[in-house]
């Protein structure tokens, strides 16, 4: 009912409440450091986020690796699949050879990740490893987008040839332009000739990815995550990392080099959830850690991997048989070893040859590393232990992220914090999916922690509304309103990543998520918005404001406001978020205390978040609906005078 009366307000016109909501900023005294790192993102590939999502390759079991080998295709005609193939980590292709008869066709056909997304007249690469098979002739394949559910006299959008003529396994390319916008097209592959051909790594990628890369991502999602203006990038999860089981852990070592050659792994999110079960979701680790580690630095941000502790997800795992023994853990604690050096090694060292090899021969300059995920209970810092000494003597200039379980509280989180800073973990990473109340709760969490232990790490976060987990309004504002106490406690908080961050419409297995997609559309949330706002003002200082001389937490007598403040030294602004969370306008006067005599403001703006329905989200179909709003506002000196509308949220920037 709170979008009810949310809307009565409105049309009543009340303009302010009986009380003033006075604020003092404390403007000559310039607080904490905000950490470049402090609003960032974190990915996982959970809900298609990469594999039919992020990463750009549209054919599914492009390798035939999926453990069904013709998975997500059709084959017709005459072929067979083999092993002995060019690729020692993708063995599979197919043998396709022809009837001898010109009215019978050989070929295959693939369905794409939910059908391939296809736009009138941009271009989309083809391209094919194949060879003749010995004895055989020159070949042609026949290449086609199609709408497999045309009625017209054609299904094809777009065709081109591309001839086989040699014995070995070449790549062979080509460029098609379709005709027409089809959400659902197939790739189509037709034999010509009287021949037999041998094909391996079918792959279809639009020409037009983020930044042009070949094995690149698609480009309107990589440039929503550029448009948060992230600090910090956490990769690649998430329960991935650990596997259901440790065969199907991520593996980094698998997601790097000649992207033919990387093997398939299995997706935990496949079967974690029976209800939302997709038989068909595996990582073809196309997008690795060298594509993870050249996206943060595209975007701007820190690069912050996750690598195994040698821990299977304990969620599925109670036997400690399912988990390495603390005694073998130098497999594990070598590729931590190795993987610094690919991501900060000289040329001439193994792993930073490689990564030169794959296109980046100057370091990616890493200066992060979490070691696990959300493990909890003594065994965890018992496997944390050794990789804190090794890295330590060999790297001390990587900061390390350790964990306070999968709870925001309560005893797994009360014994991990001191066992962190027993260990000497740089950040400690929280993670809480929680509902209204919590949040509302939680606006004065970081201003008692203790100032001298490991600085905080908010991972992975998310208003789960209460029977509407869904990414509704109320949701976003209530972590708005959160928020305010990171950025306040910014001597303490020094990362914070809502999550997840992507999902498939079609496709998802948990929501909310930051931002949804189809396979030709994306819409921002209103959470993104808020981590945009944020990420986008964060300025370079924190500054102490109170109410009452008490920091504005939501607490009782504050009326529903949480508020902050930081100072911009790049351009001398103050900037003051303030979320209203009840159900009435709130009347704000904002003091800016300790200015020299007779400084004023010149200059002012306000954007502000808000919607007559709480439960109002924005949609592919309405992707608008709820976006900030800004507009340029007018200061009385040294003093901000506002109208907050029930239930929004309001980012103020004065000069």
């Amino acid at each position: 009912m709170k979008h009810f009366f949310v809307l009565i307000s409105l049309l009543l016109g009340l303009s302010a409440s009986a009380q003033v909501n006075k604020l003092i900023v404390q403007a000559d005294k310039v607080g904490a450091l905000i950490q470049s790192t402090m609003y960032g993102i974190f990915f996982e590939d959970i809900n298609f986020a990469a594999d039919g999502g992020l990463y750009g390759e549209l054919v599914k079991n492009r390798s035939f690796e999926f453990p069904q080998t013709l998975q997500g295709w059709k084959a017709f005609g005459q072929w067979e699949v083999r092993t002995d193939g060019p690729f020692e980590r993708n063995p599979h292709y197919i043998r396709l050879k022809s009837f001898g008869h010109p009215h019978k066709h050989t070929g295959l056909e693939n369905e794409g990740f939910f059908g391939i997304g296809v736009k009138e007249g941009e271009a989309y690469r083809f391209s094919v490893w194949a060879r003749i098979p010995e004895g055989s002739k020159p070949a042609k394949l026949r290449v086609e987008i199609i709408d497999p559910k045309s009625s017209g006299e054609r299904q094809a959008l777009a065709v081109q040839e591309v001839s086989i003529d040699k014995q070995q396994w070449t790549k062979y390319q080509v460029v098609l332009t379709p005709s027409s916008t089809e959400p659902k097209a197939h790739l189509r592959l037709f034999l010509r000739g009287d021949v037999a051909v041998d094909v391996e790594h079918v792959s279809l990628f639009p020409v037009d990815t983020w930044r042009g890369h070949e094995n690149g991502m698609r480009r309107d999602l990589a440039q929503a995550l550029y448009d948060l203006r992230p600090g910090i990038f956490r990769f690649p999860g998430g329960c991935i990392v650990e596997g259901t089981d440790l065969d199907t852990r991520y593996n980094w070592k698998n997601s790097v080099g000649p992207v033919e050659n990387r093997p398939l792994n299995q997706n935990r999110w496949q079967y974690t959830f029976d209800y939302k079960f997709f038989p068909d979701y595996y990582q073809s680790y196309g997008l690795g850690f060298y594509e993870y580690f050249l996206l943060s630095e595209e975007i701007g941000a820190e690069p912050l991997p996750v690598i195994s502790v040698g821990l299977a997800c304990q969620f599925q795992n109670n036997d400690e048989s399912a988990h390495v023994p603390v005694a073998e853990l130098e497999p594990y604690i070598q590729d931590a070893l190795d993987l610094i050096e690919f991501a900060n090694g000289s040329v001439d060292t193994k792993w930073g040859k490689v990564r030169a090899e794959m296109g980046h021969p100057e370091p990616f300059h890493m200066k992060f590393l979490a070691i696990g995920n959300e493990q909890w209970g003594e065994t965890y810092p018992q496997h944390l232990e050794p990789f804190v000494k090794a890295i330590r003597k060999q790297h001390p200039e990587i900061k390390l992220v350790g964990s306070a379980g999968p709870n925001s509280e309560g005893d797994q989180f009360d014994y991990l914090w001191p066992e962190m800073k027993r260990l000497g973990a740089d950040l400690v990473d929280e993670h809480f999916y929680r509902n209204e109340q919590w949040f509302l709760s939680q606006g004065a969490r970081y201003d008692n922690y203790d100032r001298k232990g490991p600085k905080v790490f908010a991972g992975e976060y998310a208003c789960h509304g209460a029977g509407k987990k869904w990414n509704h309004y109320y949701a976003s504002l209530l972590e708005a309103a959160f928020m305010t106490g990171l950025e306040r406690n910014a001597d303490v908080v020094h990362m914070a990543t809502y999550a997840p961050l992507f999902a498939h419409v079609e496709g998802w297995q948990w929501r909310p998520d930051l931002i949804w997609f189809d396979n030709l559309e994306s819409v921002r949330t209103v959470s993104y918005y808020v981590q945009q706002l944020y990420g986008t003002h964060k300025g370079t200082n924190a500054l102490k404001l109170t109410m009452n001389g008490k920091n504005v937490t939501g607490a009782e007598g504050q009326n529903g406001l949480f508020a902050s403040a930081v100072y911009d030294a790049q351009d001398g602004s103050y900037i003051v978020k303030i979320a209203n969370t009840s159900d009435s306008y709130q009347s704000i006067e904002v003091q800016f205390a300790g200015l020299k005599k007779g400084t004023s403001f010149t200059s002012g703006s306000r954007i502000l978040l808000t919607s007559p329905d709480m439960d109002a989200e924005n949609t592919i179909e309405q992707p608008t609906l709820i976006v900030p709003q800004e507009q340029t506002i007018r200061v009385n000196g040294q003093v901000l005078n506002a109208d907050l509308p029930p239930y929004s949220f309001a980012v103020y920037q004065v000069k």
